[in-house]
């Protein structure tokens, strides 16, 4: 995973920090979304609120990782693939919500169906959000 990491954050021109590689290192580790509060768990308390929010912010912006957004209006965070790039992301897929445990999972083999707007307006992202039972709540 550490390799992963260190190769995730030099193709995406971002300097090598303990902060940004151990961040990365758990979201390779869970392959799940995370909330910010999840990342600051898992660092147990060796991370302050703004470095996760800044460093969380920065994966974004490069591509390496996609906002889910929730009904609560809390945001979770998820590992793009291969075809984002610096403030441009491909991850047109279906995010599922578990009403039971929260788990927000990126349902990659469900594409968001295309969407067309009327003239004058530009897409900038699409986001499918579905809630239910995961099948560990089941």
């Amino acid at each position: 995973m550490e390799e992963q990491a260190l190769s995730i954050l030099r193709d995406h021109g971002l300097s090598v920090t303990t902060v940004r590689k151990g961040i990365l290192d758990v979201f390779l580790k869970t392959g799940q979304a995370l909330s910010h509060s999840d990342l600051e768990g898992q660092a147990s308390g060796q991370l302050d609120r703004v470095t996760v929010y800044r460093t969380l912010q920065a994966f974004v912006g490069k591509g390496i990782i996609h906002v889910i957004p929730t009904s609560d209006n809390s945001l979770r965070y998820a590992l793009c693939r291969d075809a984002c790039v610096d403030g441009h992301h491909h991850d047109r897929h279906v995010h599922f919500i578990c009403h039971h445990c929260g788990k927000a999972t990126c349902i990659n083999q469900l594409d968001v169906p295309s969407v067309r707007l009327p003239r004058g307006y530009r897409m900038q992202e699409v986001s499918m959000v579905v809630h239910g039972v995961c099948p560990n709540c089941d």
